[in-house]
């Protein structure tokens, strides 16, 4: 039974979530020949201030870019 976790920063529409977990699910099927019913896909969404790279958050890194953009 293949379990995919995928943790993203939220902000996505319902579709889009749904797209994800039909694609993801699709992938897993075709990769690994596994039954469609036994695929678990779970996502996890956080807040844009909970998610970083490199010490700098994606809040942060937004604010930057808009900063830059502004100038």
């Amino acid at each position: 039974m293949p379990l995919i976790e995928i943790t993203l920063v939220e902000g996505r529409s319902p579709e889009q979530l749904r797209s994800l977990i039909s694609n993801v699910t699709r992938a897993a099927v075709e990769s690994v020949d596994a039954p469609i019913e036994s695929v678990r896909v779970v996502l996890r969404e956080v807040p844009a201030t909970h998610f970083a790279a490199g010490d700098v958050t994606i809040d942060e890194r937004r604010a930057q870019r808009h900063t830059a953009q502004s100038s």
